[in-house]
């Protein structure tokens, strides 16, 4: 099984005609991640790569059924465009796009809420259901299907992550992207909650990097996990007050720092991997 999304998701491509939107849909119908529609306002009834093109959203999911959508529109936009995808019944919402207002991101998570569905990003690489699915910007090449779950705020350390596991033989379920922006469209906990109930999910890498405090929050709910719940931080040896990366992975104070993440994770009952190949060797001895 998979969290989220499979070979059952009928996706469509918001910003299908742009650039960025026409060459990852190509991408991802490759893949075999079954994508319906695209919307791009003024130009539906066109098509990209035999995918019909919609003006609205409402459209893609009254004619094709469509269940998730991914975002390659500029940030100026996303707000409009993930708030018109959760109004029309659109229950997973792919926020490929970094840079998104704060305000702008508050209001998203706030209807996601309303509407019983679930955001990922800004600035997310997008998710992964090896051999079912691929949402987003992720080079399929490191990944493949297996017995581990992985969440994080950063798509390379993911795609590194998934070598690892893919190297060693565990293989991975679902790879979810969270993003990289200070505000985030969904939580640690809410993922991870999710692999909890999947069946086919053994364990789970947490990814995690200097930044925020979406880390620390995770701790409640990593201390309920009847699996094992393995972490990476990035950014240890990060000096405070400079940006590593995200524009998230910023220092500020005592809070989201790599001390205090590891700390509140171990309490919790999470095991620190500090190399990658940490990964393997841990899940050897946890899982057997």
């Amino acid at each position: 099984m998979a969290i989220l999304v499979d070979e059952n998701t009928r996706l469509i491509v918001q910003g299908i005609t742009g650039t960025a939107g026409s060459f990852h849909a190509k991408r991802m119908l490759a893949y075999g991640t079954n994508i319906v529609a695209g919307t791009s306002p003024g130009k539906g009834g066109q098509n990209v790569d035999g995918i019909p093109v919609y003006d609205t959203v409402q459209e893609c999911v009254d004619e094709q059924g469509a269940d998730t959508s991914v975002l390659f529109v500029p940030a100026r936009f996303v707000l409009d465009s993930t708030l018109e995808a959760l109004s029309a019944g659109i229950k997973l919402v792919v926020v490929v796009p970094e840079h998104i207002p704060i305000h702008d991101m508050l209001r998203i998570r706030n209807s996601a809420k309303e509407h019983g569905a679930m955001v990922l990003g800004g600035n997310t690489a997008g998710i992964i259901s090896p051999g079912k699915c691929n949402v987003g910007i992720i080079p399929e090449l490191a990944f493949t299907p297996g017995r581990i779950g992985t969440v994080s705020r950063s798509g390379s350390i993911t795609y590194y992550v998934a070598d690892t596991l893919t190297s060693c033989g565990l293989g991975e379920t679902t790879c979810v992207g969270l993003g990289g922006d200070p505000i985030l469209g969904s939580t640690f906990g809410e993922v991870l909650e999710l692999f909890e109930e999947d069946p086919q999910t053994e364990g789970v890498v947490l990814v995690g990097e200097i930044g925020g405090v979406y880390e620390e929050m995770s701790a409640e709910t990593v201390r309920k996990m009847s699996k094992p719940v393995v972490f990476i931080i990035g950014g240890v040896n990060a000096p405070p007050g400079k940006r590593m990366g995200h524009a998230g992975a910023i220092i500020e104070g005592d809070m989201g720092t790599a001390r205090s993440k590891i700390k509140a994770l171990e309490e919790a009952g999470a095991i620190r991997a500090k190399t990658f190949l940490d990964i393997p060797k841990i899940f050897e001895e946890v899982l057997g």
